[in-house]
């Protein structure tokens, strides 16, 4: 099974679309998306193409493949145009006898860890700072952000294949990978 992770897209359409591209070239299973799906928040400036109402339209479209977990920017009024759940605080997925746990990072990060056995995998977005480490016996993996990458970052987006996280820029280039076994 192939996963494809983005995170913060914050309403761009623009950037969606560039990410859109690299999930079908990936060829992945299911997209896991980190938050921040439809709105900007009030820290960040409006992005490039901001329209929330087409970016849920599009996502709805793929609403079968897609697993989500709520961002800081996220609210329940956004369920009544998204097609599928985002309002969890986090999901797992048992992936290759490991947990990988999903949450967009304002809750639970580095400085508020959840209870994880050793080799599960901490994944998430909110810092839009791509990551991908092991402290300890914990994975700690974060895509970066498709629209606004912080730190001179480039846009980012994650893939899991096998046992190997791959952070990529959106052309597709290998910015970091780590393995996960």
């Amino acid at each position: 099974m192939k996963l494809f992770f983005m995170s913060d897209i914050h309403g761009s359409i623009h950037f969606l679309n560039r990410a859109l591209e690299r999930f079908e070239e990936e060829k992945a299973d299911y997209m896991v998306i980190l938050g921040d799906e439809l709105y900007h928040g009030a820290r960040n400036p409006l992005p490039l193409e901001y329209n929330p109402k087409k970016v849920a339209e599009i996502l709805n479209s793929l609403s079968d493949r897609i697993i989500a977990v709520r961002g800081n920017c996220d609210s329940e009024v956004d369920e009544m145009v998204i097609d599928f759940p985002i309002m969890a605080t986090y999901s797992t997925i048992l992936y290759d006898n490991k947990r990988l746990f999903l949450t967009h990072g304002h809750i639970y990060n580095e400085s508020n860890m959840p209870k994880l056995r050793d080799g599960d995998v901490l994944i998430y977005g909110h810092t839009h700072i791509p990551k991908a480490e092991k402290v300890g016996n914990i994975y700690i993996i974060n895509p970066g952000s498709i629209t606004f990458p912080k730190e001179d970052n480039p846009h980012t987006y994650g893939v899991l294949e096998g046992n190997v996280f791959k952070i990529k820029d959106l052309d597709g280039n290998v910015f970091k990978e780590i393995s996960i076994e």
